[in-house]
């Protein structure tokens, strides 16, 4: 069994999550229970997913759950753009987050590719 808190890609997802919440603190109420609650279920699951992989023995299992939470970073980064787009985040704010999301993708990304070499 992994240990999920010394991957980087874990303490980057786990940024992202935080920075989700606080940001979808402020969309308009209108957006609860569409925009904010899809973002904020897709960066839980970015972390979540690193978390369960870790926890499963066999590479292939780890690797699965590592592409899962790769595949809700991507739907969190089209919906962050959005947000964006929809004028709903403020510009420092969304600038930094926006950052984060590069580099997890980046970092997660990395691993996933490093694992896929050693496995085939």
């Amino acid at each position: 069994m992994r240990d999920h808190t010394k991957l980087r890609a874990f303490e980057l997802a786990d940024e992202v999550a935080l920075s989700i919440y606080r940001l979808t603190a402020s969309f308009p109420r209108e957006e609860i229970y569409c925009l904010t609650s899809q973002m904020r279920r897709a960066a839980i699951s970015v972390p979540s997913n690193i978390v369960e992989g870790c926890a499963r023995f066999s590479q292939a299992d780890y690797l699965r759950f590592l592409e899962i939470a790769f595949g809700s970073l991507r739907e969190l980064r089209y919906q962050f753009s959005l947000a964006v787009r929809l004028n709903y985040c403020e510009e420092i704010m969304s600038a930094d987050c926006e950052k984060l999301l590069i580099e997890t993708e980046k970092v997660l990304n990395g691993l996933i590719c490093s694992l896929r070499k050693t496995k085939g």
